[in-house]
């Protein structure tokens, strides 16, 4: 994914911008800027906080949570979390009296994080049994394609950033290179930021696939189709 039109017109703006203040031969006030203030940095981590196992709710309110409408769909686990994203922005200016304009070095920081998973197994299955180890291995799953997903969403952003800024100051009329860049931060990267982040639902979604569930119904002698029916019949 590629970051959006209005990034892509901040950008524009401030090529546009730099190309002005940067004729063929450097201008003493770009010498000032490209020799005696720091580089662009863009840094990002990304951070993982963990995870937790519930096994206090029965299936039918895991199936609740989930949203699931279905009579004959039921959520025997539940994996959850929630994916954050936070933005600094920092970086030495220099200013020119002379031309009017100002130069910038930005810092970007970005962190990537994970609020804790949270694995719910339904109080049907007591911890121990086989029913139990085969829906916490499936939740596991889930667990596993977040956390492995969060590095690869690390080197896209680092890669998009450093092609965007490639080290170089940016150049803007006095006073609007800061918002400039806030604006470009936070209608541009922050969406595009978030939209990777949440290309893990796809992985998601395979994991529970048809044949998956399938698969959980046969398992363990039919221990868990046992469980559905029981407590179905019980209703």
């Amino acid at each position: 994914m590629k970051p959006s039109r209005a990034v892509l017109g901040v950008l524009g703006c401030l090529a546009g911008i730099a190309a002005q203040a940067a004729p063929a031969a450097r201008t003493p006030f770009q010498v000032r800027c490209e020799d005696s203030i720091s580089k662009t940095i863009s840094v990002l981590s990304a951070r993982q906080n963990g995870y937790t196992i519930n096994t206090q709710l029965s299936y039918k309110m895991l199936t609740a949570m989930k949203g699931v409408a279905s009579r004959n769909q039921f959520v025997l686990g539940l994996t959850r979390t929630e994916s954050r994203v936070q933005i600094g922005l920092a970086g030495p200016m220099l200013q020119d009296p002379v031309t009017g304009y100002e130069c910038v070095a930005p810092k970007i920081s970005v962190e990537l994080t994970y609020a804790p998973v949270k694995v719910y197994v339904g109080s049907e299955f007591p911890v121990g049994t086989c029913g139990y180890n085969e829906i916490l291995a499936h939740e596991m799953r889930h667990m596993q394609a977040y956390m492995a997903h969060l590095p690869k969403v690390e080197k896209t952003v680092s890669a998009a950033l450093a092609k965007r800024f490639e080290g170089k100051p940016l150049y803007a009329p006095a006073g609007t290179a800061r918002s400039a860049l806030s604006f470009e931060i936070d209608s541009g990267w922050l969406p595009y930021i978030k939209a990777e982040m949440a290309k893990v639902e796809a992985v998601q979604a395979q994991i529970d696939s048809p044949a998956e569930y399938a698969r959980l119904g046969k398992v363990c002698g039919g221990e868990i189709q046992k469980v559905l029916v029981r407590t179905r019949a019980l209703r």
